[in-house]
């Protein structure tokens, strides 16, 4: 089983497909979930898993495996999440076919922000994420005077542009916006698979001069 998008040189990987050795639960013990043929297994009931690195604003790669539970409904049908910075969840969930997906299908802003379209792959498919993650903006007191912004390609397709959330999504691991936070991978009692998981930093902003080239 071969991973179908090679982190570039000046990505942080999360998850290389060996071991979960730099990730834990949320009380700090080791991770519960399995390693198999290169790939990260939920184990149900063992807990979330966040990694030991920290970030701000990055460039953030997961590919995610969902079983097929054809009898299964709404949030019972491979549910599981990611969590940027331990704060803001992009739901995980088998939503194929569903021609409007709503604030908890695959792809949404937990409760904030559905898709603008349905780009899922049918269960037992291999599927990525692609976010672009702006971290929220605090002042000196520690107020947030700029939201999160993200924008997410699912499956190659945007179907997040350049939003702005109101604030923390549910399940969150601390209030602390703006300040770096861990990738969390949610168990959610279903046999939900990761793999290929990597970061690339992004600077906070652009240079604001112009530097003739000659």
């Amino acid at each position: 089983m071969s991973c179908c998008n090679k982190p570039p040189a000046n990505a942080v990987v999360l998850f290389d497909g060996q071991s979960l050795s730099n990730w834990h639960t949320l009380d700090g013990g080791p991770a519960g979930w399995k390693v198999e043929d290169g790939v990260a297994k939920v184990v149900p009931g063992s807990g979330n898993i966040v990694c030991d690195e920290v970030y701000q604003d990055v460039y953030l790669h997961v590919e995610f495996w969902l079983p097929l539970m054809a009898d299964a409904t709404g949030q019972a049908r491979a549910n599981s999440g990611v969590f940027l910075q331990g704060r803001y969840e992009i739901q995980v969930l088998d939503s194929y076919g569903w021609k409007v997906p709503g604030l908890g299908d695959c792809g949404a802003i937990y409760n904030q922000h559905a898709p603008i379209v349905n780009a899922a792959k049918p269960p037992e498919e291999w599927q990525t994420y692609d976010v672009f993650f702006r971290s929220a903006r605090i002042d000196e007191a520690g107020n947030v005077v700029e939201g999160v912004r993200m924008t997410v390609l699912f499956n190659g397709i945007c179907i997040h542009n350049n939003i702005e959330l109101p604030g923390l999504t549910g399940g969150a691991i601390d209030d602390k916006e703006g300040t770096p936070g861990p990738l969390l991978l949610q168990d959610h009692g279903n046999l939900v698979q990761y793999r290929n998981i990597w970061f690339v930093p992004l600077p906070e902003k652009g240079s604001d001069t112009y530097e003739p080239s000659n």
